[in-house]
């Protein structure tokens, strides 16, 4: 059986979440195409994890507090 071959566009990077009120989330993954050659990559990981719990809240109802921390795994 042949291997899949790399796609960049697929590949992400992982994060681990810890937000004010002490709750955790883990493996967030955040697209690598959204970090630019300068970009910090907190700050851009942050902003895409942000938007996505903004989504999130919405469907659900329940919106989550501030992000505290931002660890990268791997």
């Amino acid at each position: 059986m042949a291997k899949k071959k790399f796609n960049p566009n697929s590949a992400f990077a992982v994060f681990n979440v810890t937000y004010q009120d002490g709750a955790q989330t883990s493996n967030r993954k955040v697209p690598i195409d959204r970090f630019g050659q300068f970009d910090d990559e907190q700050d851009v990981a942050t902003a895409f994890i942000e938007a996505q719990d903004r989504e999130i809240a919405e469907k659900s109802g329940r919106p989550r507090g501030p992000i505290k921390l931002l660890e990268r795994v791997g």
